[in-house]
């Protein structure tokens, strides 16, 4: 009776582990494309350091992927000034970041995008979430996340810089161009002429003055600082299209004796 019930029973455990390994679903590759593109403006590729992406299983906080968008900027004349029909793509040939993920499940992700990554006082984080289901790719344009801003870098006066006061007055100038690396220039397609840049001026803490900056050549905004007084002068610049929404800062500081 013993070895009746244990011929029964060992047939029928072997079949059940058969049954649950070849039913356990195999990871398979999944494609995901990724792009930033900054606001009114191009996609953020190789020129100006891409933009830093990870992929982040959302229910544990795991980085699946991660890496730089590679590549250029894309076609002006698709992005900026032809009209889009439904499923008409802007992202062919422009920079992205592409990872093949092996899963076996349907995954909610996180896609995060730092960008320009190599410019800390512009870069912006901005972040997406889809479902990524096994064997199907987001792939063509891929994921498209924005990025609004302008990078902003004061090239004069150098910071930490002294000076005396009878070397006044003092240039302030900053280079300004859109979140892409695309150039500010006057009347063009973007028109820097129309872009608000100001310097706001701090002395020894306190508020000093506001100065306008005027476009001067591409990219490149700059005014006198006349000032007779000692002190340590902060500057804060920054760029604003009120058409957009745009902005950028950047700041430095020197002192005048």
């Amino acid at each position: 009776m013993k070895s009746i019930q244990l011929f029964t029973i060992v047939p029928a455990l072997l079949l059940f582990l058969f049954t649950g390994v070849a039913g356990a679903a195999e990871a398979v590759p999944t494609e995901i494309v990724v792009r930033a593109k900054a606001k009114d403006a191009k996609f953020i590729g190789t020129s100006i350091g891409g933009a830093l992406v990870r992929i982040r299983d959302t229910d544990t906080g795991e980085i699946l992927a991660q890496g730089l968008t590679q590549g250029g900027t894309g076609n002006t004349e698709r992005i900026m000034k032809t009209p889009r029909n439904r499923y008409d793509r802007i992202g062919e040939g422009a920079a992205k970041f592409e990872a093949k993920l092996d899963i076996s499940e349907p995954v909610f992700v996180t896609v995060e995008v730092l960008a320009p990554h190599i410019k800390k006082q512009a870069r912006v984080l901005a972040q997406t979430q889809t479902w990524l289901v096994p064997g199907k790719p987001i792939g063509g344009d891929g994921l498209i996340v924005e990025i609004p801003g302008m990078v902003v870098d004061v090239l004069s006066p150098k910071t930490l810089s002294v000076t005396s006061k009878d070397q006044g007055p003092f240039e302030i100038s900053a280079n300004v161009v859109m979140m892409c690396g695309c150039p500010l220039t006057d009347g063009g397609l973007w028109d820097g002429s129309k872009i608000e840049v100001a310097a706001i001026v701090k002395k020894d803490g306190q508020p000093h003055q506001t100065l306008p900056l005027q476009l001067t050549d591409t990219n490149t905004f700059s005014a006198p600082l006349r000032t007779a007084e000692s002190g340590v002068y902060e500057i804060l610049v920054y760029a604003y299209d009120p058409k957009t929404g745009n902005t950028g800062v950047d700041r430095t500081s020197f002192v005048v004796r």
